[in-house]
């Protein structure tokens, strides 16, 4: 599964917005009939994950974590708070709860960018205010792909 691009949209005043065409073929090649939402841990915006993705993710987590460890135990409660079940309407259409919609800065404009296996959702403006001055980007990723590590 490869979702790529960045796919300009327009949530309605219920907070439903129509998921990219492309995005909703690449989901039903997958198989999946379900997104798993979740506000990105490191950025103000909302990752959508195909439920199989996200399982594979849990269970790698679990893998890791000592159910009898306080701090483990905690950083999955943490993980799983704030969790939402999507499922397309009939007309290809997310509800993206209003408090999702709160915590990543978005109004109605959106912006959906294809992350390999996840969707990310944006506020216009907090995706031009992460995104790298393009210097710095091709000497970032001229740096990262030297590496030999």
């Amino acid at each position: 599964m490869r979702f790529l691009g960045n796919i300009e949209a327009k949530a309605d005043a219920k907070g439903r917005v129509f998921l990219p065409s492309v995005f909703r073929k690449e989901l039903a090649t997958g198989g999946d009939e379900c997104l798993v939402m979740r506000k990105d841990i490191h950025q103000r915006c909302l990752v959508l994950y195909p439920e199989h993705v996200w399982n594979e993710l849990t269970d790698g987590l679990n893998a890791r974590l000592n159910y009898w460890n306080g701090l483990h135990r905690q950083l999955y409660r943490q993980l799983m708070t704030d969790v939402e079940l999507l499922t397309l309407d009939g007309n290809g259409r997310l509800l993206l709860p209003r408090r999702y919609l709160q915590m990543a800065g978005i109004s109605q404009q959106i912006i959906f960018k294809g992350m390999g296996d996840t969707i990310e959702i944006w506020s216009p403006e907090e995706e031009q205010r992460v995104m790298l001055d393009a210097a710095v980007f091709s000497q970032s990723i001229e740096e990262v792909m030297s590496d030999p590590s």
